[in-house]
């Protein structure tokens, strides 16, 4: 019996993410995902507090902490390259069901449901609009933290990520930004006053 999956999640810290970018500082696809799930966490939040939402925070959270895990099989497919044209987007949307399939085999017998409904999110409309939020927050906020170590390389990238979150017309989303986002750019000593 193969039980390697959690040796092979192991492996998202050697998975670099911007590929087709100069970084200042190298960002992986496990710390990537934590981030992602610290944010789905909040729009959540925010979806059944502020928006009369019943969001399942759970069920969120876990989705986004997976939520890159196929590309310990597929790397990391550049944003330009995977959404170039919808052949390339069909075609590596297959490539992704692949690599969970290949992943779901290596999780013991017992527990395979349980994974395999934490990777089918997408089925649940509301909870991958929130992961994806939180996903394009997650790189709003990595090319905000390259601005400001001078590195101009992400500026496009950060007013196409901002264009393309306003356009989710999430309150959630809009509403991170208004309220959270502008710490992303305090020094630490700002930030803890």
């Amino acid at each position: 019996m193969n039980n390697s999956f959690f040796a092979l999640v192991s492996r998202m810290k050697y998975i670099s993410r911007w590929g087709l970018m100069r970084n200042s500082r190298t960002e992986n696809i496990a710390e990537h995902s934590l981030e992602v799930a610290i944010i789905t966490h909040l729009l959540c939040e925010l979806r059944n507090r502020r928006f009369g939402g019943g969001a399942d925070v759970s069920k969120a959270v876990l989705a986004a902490l997976y939520h890159d895990v196929p590309e310990i099989i597929t790397g990391d497919l550049p944003t330009p390259v995977k959404y170039y044209d919808p052949g390339i987007k069909t075609a590596y949307k297959r490539v992704e069901e692949a690599a969970v399939e290949k992943l779901l085999s290596t999780v013991p017998e017992d527990l395979r449901s349980d994974y395999a409904e934490i990777f089918g999110v997408e089925s649940d409309h509301e909870t991958a609009r929130l992961v994806k939020a939180a996903d394009k927050l997650s790189a709003l906020i990595k090319c905000i933290e390259e601005r400001r170590s001078g590195n101009a390389d992400f500026a496009e990238a950060e007013r196409q990520t901002l264009e393309a979150i306003k356009n989710m017309h999430l309150p959630e989303a809009d509403a991170f930004i208004e309220e959270f986002l502008p710490s992303y750019g305090l020094t630490l000593d700002e930030q803890t006053r």
